[in-house]
Formats: C-alpha cells, sequence, structure tokens
C-alpha cells in the first residue's frame, strides 16, 4: 500500500468516526447546556466556592467571573511550580524559576499550553496532575462556557442575561471533560500509554551509558491534552514519545480527540438556536476547510524536489516512522486547526510551504474546527462578518439568526478578529528588531523569521504547538509570550460577552424573501472566502517574508 494511500484510507475513518459522534455527543452537550437540574457533586462545588448555579449573570458578570476564576488559577499555578522543590512527589526537581513559572501558569490557563521546558527533566508528579492536568480540565470548560453564553445570546431574546458561569464551568468539566476523558485513558492504557506515579529509573544501555526514565500520569493527561484542545505533552518530544503515543492507531485516536468536540459543537448550536441546519452549515465550513489544509499539506509533504525526498519517499525528516507522511499531516493540520499544540512530529523540519500551512491554520483564528469552545465563538464571529459583508453588497441591514447586526455589533466583531493580529505582528516586529531575541534563532534568514512568526502566533493564538528551532526558555520570550497568551485568550473573551450580552437584549426579527439564507451553501462558500480574504490580508506581508520566501527559494 502506497504511503498515500494509506493517508487517504486513516483520514476516511477518521471522517467515520467523527460522524458517528457528531450527533449523540453534540445533543448531549446541548442538553447538558440547557439542563436546569443540579447533580449532587456539582452542588458541593457550588457550595465551596459560595457560587449560585441558578442566578441568571448579564454579560458584565459574567464576564466578572472568567476573568476572577483565571487569575485565582494563574496565581495557583504559579505559586505551585515555585514551591515544587518542597513538595512531596517532585522526583528531586526544583522549583522553577520566576519567569518560567509565569509563563506555565498562563499558558495552561489560557488553554495554550506551551511549554519552554523539559516534561520529564522539570515537572514533578505533584504539578503535573495537581497543576497542569486541572488546567487542562477548566481551561477548556472556561472556553466551552464563553461559547454557550453566545450561543444564548442569539437564542435569547429581550434579555441580557447569558445564563450562569459557575454551572456552565462545572457542568461542562463533570459532564462533558471528565467522563469522555476517562474513557479516552482507558483506550490510550490499554494500546500501551503509560499511567504511573513511578520515580526516575534507569534503564537498558545506551551509547554504552543507562538512560534514565521517570513515570507519570501520562495517559489520563493525554486523554484531556487532546480532548480539551490543551496539548501540554508530558514529555518533551509530546505526541511522537512512545510513552504518549505509541502506535498509529493511538495516533489516529488521539486525533479524534482533538476534533471531535469542536466538531460536535456545531450541532449543540443547532440544537440551542432551535435551526439545526444552521449548525450544519457551520460544520460545513469548518469541515471544507479542514479537509482542504490536510489536502494542501500532502500535496506540499509528498511531493518535495531532490533525490533525498524522492528516496524517503517524501518530506520524512522531523516526522515518526511509525506514522508517516500521511498521518503526520493529518495530525500538523488538526492541531494547528485548533488551539491543540500537541505534535507528533517537528514542524520546523516541514517544507517551507509545510511550515506555512500549519501557520496560517493557526492564523486563521482556529476555528476549522479550531479549540474547544474558542473554535465555535471565532466562527460564529466570522459568521457575522460575512452577513455584514453581504448586507452592503445588496444594500440591506445584515442579520444573522434573526438577530440585526447594527453598528455595535461589528465593531465588536471587528475588535475580535483585529486583537490577535495585532498581538502576533507587535510582538514579532519587537523581536525581530531587538538583538537578544534573535540569539533565540537556530536557522537565519527566512526559516529563522518563521520561527518567531511561528512562536508568537502560537502564543496568542492559544495554540502552544513550537516550530522546534528557537530556544524560547529566555526571559524575553517566557514574559512576553506569557502577556501574548492571556491577553490573545481573555481580551477577544470581552468582545465575545459583550456581543452575546447585545443580541440577547434585541428582539427577534421576522424572516422576509429579502433575508439572506444562512443556512446554504452559497453563504458556506462566502463564510469560507471571508476567512480567509481577511487571513489573507492581515499576514501574508509576514508570511511573505518567512515560509513563502522559504518554499520559493527551494
Amino acid at each position: 500500500m502506497s504511503p498515500v494511500t494509506a493517508g487517504v484510507l486513516q483520514l476516511l475513518a477518521l471522517i467515520a468516526a467523527l460522524a458517528l459522534a457528531y450527533r449523540p455527543l453534540g445533543d448531549y452537550m446541548a442538553k447538558v447546556y440547557s439542563s436546569e437540574k443540579h447533580y449532587r457533586p456539582e452542588k458541593w462545588i457550588y457550595k465551596a466556592v459560595g457560587a449560585n448555579p441558578s442566578a441568571e449573570m448579564r454579560w458584565p458578570a459574567y464576564l466578572r467571573a472568567v476573568l476572577a476564576f483565571s487569575a485565582v488559577s494563574v496565581l495557583f499555578l504559579y505559586l505551585l511550580q515555585r514551591v515544587q522543590g518542597s513538595l512531596p512527589g517532585s522526583l528531586g526537581f526544583v522549583s522553577i524559576d520566576p519567569d518560567q513559572a509565569f509563563n506555565t501558569a498562563a499558558s495552561f490557563v489560557s488553554n495554550t499550553n506551551w511549554q519552554s521546558y523539559y516534561g520529564e527533566q522539570a515537572m514533578g508528579h505533584v504539578v503535573q496532575t495537581g497543576g497542569l492536568a486541572v488546567q487542562n480540565f477548566v481551561s477548556a470548560a472556561v472556553g466551552m462556557a464563553v461559547a454557550v453564553a453566545l450561543v444564548r445570546g442569539f437564542a435569547r431574546s429581550r434579555t441580557g442575561e447569558l445564563g450562569n458561569f459557575w454551572s456552565d464551568l462545572v457542568r461542562g468539566t463533570v459532564r462533558i471533560l471528565l467522563p469522555i476523558s476517562v474513557i479516552g485513558a482507558i483506550v490510550l492504557v490499554a494500546c500501551g500509554v503509560i499511567q504511573n506515579f513511578a520515580s526516575i529509573h534507569e534503564v537498558g544501555q545506551f551509547l554504552g551509558g543507562t538512560q534514565q526514565w521517570n513515570g507519570g500520569a501520562v495517559a489520563s493527561q493525554e486523554a484531556i491534552k487532546e480532548l480539551g484542545t490543551n496539548g501540554g505533552g508530558y514529555f518533551n518530544a509530546n505526541s511522537a514519545h512512545p510513552f504518549e503515543n505509541p502506535t498509529p492507531f493511538t495516533n489516529l485516536f488521539e486525533i479524534f480527540l482533538i476534533l471531535v468536540i469542536p466538531f460536535s459543537l456545531t450541532r449543540t448550536f443547532g440544537r440551542m438556536v432551535g435551526n439545526l441546519r444552521q449548525g450544519y452549515a457551520i460544520l460545513a465550513t469548518m469541515g471544507v476547510i479542514w479537509v482542504a489544509f490536510v489536502g494542501l499539506m500532502w500535496w506540499t509533504e509528498f511531493n518535495g524536489h531532490g533525490p533525498a525526498f524522492e528516496a524517503a519517499g517524501g518530506a520524512m525528516e522531523g516526522k515518526e516512522t511509525r506514522f508517516g507522511i500521511g498521518a503526520s499531516s493529518i495530525f500538523a493540520v488538526s492541531t494547528t486547526l485548533t488551539s491543540t499544540g500537541a505534535v507528533d512530529s517537528f514542524h520546523s523540519s516541514f517544507t517551507g510551504l509545510g511550515g506555512g500551512i500549519t501557520l496560517l491554520g493557526m492564523q486563521l483564528g482556529e476555528i476549522a474546527p479550531g479549540g474547544v469552545g474558542s473554535g465555535l465563538y471565532g466562527m460564529l464571529i466570522m459568521a457575522i462578518i460575512a452577513v455584514f459583508i453581504a448586507g452592503l453588497m445588496v444594500g440591506r441591514t445584515p442579520e444573522y439568526l434573526g438577530k440585526k447586526i447594527g453598528t455595535r455589533e461589528i465593531k465588536l466583531a471587528a475588535c475580535y478578529i483585529l486583537i490577535t493580529p495585532a498581538l502576533v505582528l507587535c510582538f514579532t516586529a519587537a523581536a525581530m528588531a531587538l538583538p537578544t531575541p534573535a540569539n533565540s534563532m537556530t536557522n537565519s534568514g527566512a526559516h529563522g523569521f518563521s520561527e518567531i512568526l511561528y512562536a508568537y502566533t502560537s502564543g496568542a493564538n492559544n495554540n502552544g504547538s513550537a516550530f522546534a528551532g528557537l530556544n524560547a526558555d529566555t526571559q524575553w520570550f517566557n514574559s512576553t509570550i506569557g502577556i501574548a497568551m492571556l491577553l490573545g485568550r481573555f481580551l477577544p473573551m470581552v468582545f465575545v460577552l459583550a456581543l452575546a450580552g447585545s443580541l440577547a437584549e434585541q428582539k427577534p426579527v421576522p424572516e422576509t424573501a429579502g433575508t439572506l439564507r444562512t443556512d446554504k451553501p452559497l453563504y458556506t462558500g462566502l463564510l469560507v472566502g471571508t476567512i480567509i480574504i481577511i487571513t489573507g490580508l492581515t499576514y501574508f506581508p509576514a508570511l511573505a517574508l518567512g515560509p513563502l520566501a522559504e518554499g520559493l527559494a527551494s
């Protein structure tokens, strides 16, 4: 069987598995977020934090709850790392330096999971399980809660109430993420992923000496790392490490975990707004972009020119022979089109154009299908922009799901799509202009520029994957990428929740013959074009200096 055929078969199997999970999971999540019942364990949590889960919140109160919870999470995770050396189960590792502790705390709380440290050489069991793994759950649940608040903004009318953040947070964690993660961890353990609390021990002979490895609760963290589109690896090699991803089946299963909630949330959206076709339109947009990016990645990686590429059957540098080009390309596209950041190959070793595809996937805003929650609300913002553009074409006030898109709504949507590019481009420009950050580049020219552009794109878009060539464990990069991650996560949420509140206050507009049908293929095409054009206009100059220049020169 040729590598291309194997890749196509794996893609078809993945699509079939996602299709089977789409309806039951999407409907279940809609039921979870629409239920008025609170389970007993959930009531214990509400009592512990002093929250009233039945109290409705307007968008400023919802936002304050999101920011307060996240701020406390950053502080807790920072302090946990700073005292690691005094904790049991630290495996003898010392406490984390202040700049590294800040970067890691910001990373995991913002659902970015950027890592500028070696996991197996820096973090003990307590920090890994009591700190990082906990944030894998709750940071994902925060994104889902904000997405559901926006959906309620479309579904409700004549009220500014968007639900209760604490209820949404707890339900997303307890009823959705936790049970699926348990099942996922069992599957991974059965397939060879390790799950223990072993200390550091020596194994075998390695070039005349022994090699040291430490164990860990890897399977349980791997499951939520992928399911919650987090991406932080227990080991430095991340999902290329055989302890995290031992077989081609686990590789495909982990891709499935990455994609299943973001795609299924479109069904949840359609169910909650009372129009399943609207959810299918969003799903089609996400699916078209995802499949197109996989095809482009295959084209660039299978068709490298030169004797080395021909002998290897494609661009095999930096890729696991266990997975090959086909599966590695699917993983790379899926992880950069979502906010996951897990990698099973080195993106820096991809062809110039292949590296550009991973960059562009993040720069789209990670909306195809995007992170858990963040992908849906990002796509809905783009849907509003597309409706606005269509309204300008025909001279009609734009409407979406029975809500008028007026001056206030389009200003909030515009602020949302501008904040992340501003962070990426400004921080990249500063790093290239100053002498010290440039010393961290291991490559010069276009590829070196791509390393820094990738780092800030990954941070500000809350992806977390690395180009694997930049020494980011410096005070400059730990601090600036940490700031980019926090601003890139929470500033957009301000505009999303303000938009949700504005939409919820409106009264529904009746559909007429002149209303744009946003559940038809024509609108799906318009939405895809809007996403590509906006991203192209924003990032094309930077891409031209990095991956495009490298790809055209090779």
